[in-house]
């Protein structure tokens, strides 16, 4: 059995969410494709009103040199952007109507 997710202490309770911490924007963006819409609800559940929070604590570390805990948070925040609009929007993890479609990013930032 793995370790459970490193967070803050203050944040331990979404490491619930661990499968969503993942690093690469294709990562979280594969993950919102094989989950269900109650899945991404209880992410955006427990994330949407601590976000500011949430925001707060990784703005007092360098990007440069994040701990662990706190880059594991910030992914948690991005997995929050990526699961947003099926949630609030589309009630489905894929962008309505777009078929077999798909996104590449050529390049993106890393942390």
């Amino acid at each position: 059995m793995s370790a459970p997710l490193a967070l803050p202490e203050e944040f331990a309770d979404l490491a619930q969410f661990e499968d969503w911490a993942l690093e690469t924007w294709r990562e979280r963006y594969e993950k919102r494709l094989a989950s269900t819409v109650d899945e991404m609800q209880a992410l955006y559940d427990a994330i949407t009103p601590r976000f500011e929070e949430i925001l707060s604590y990784c703005d007092r570390h360098d990007l440069a040199d994040l701990p662990d805990e706190v880059r594991n948070l910030m992914f948690l925040l991005f997995a929050l952007c990526e699961a947003s609009l099926p949630v609030e929007v589309w009630r489905q993890p894929r962008v309505p109507d777009s078929g077999a479609a798909d996104l590449t990013m050529v390049a993106e930032p890393r942390l």
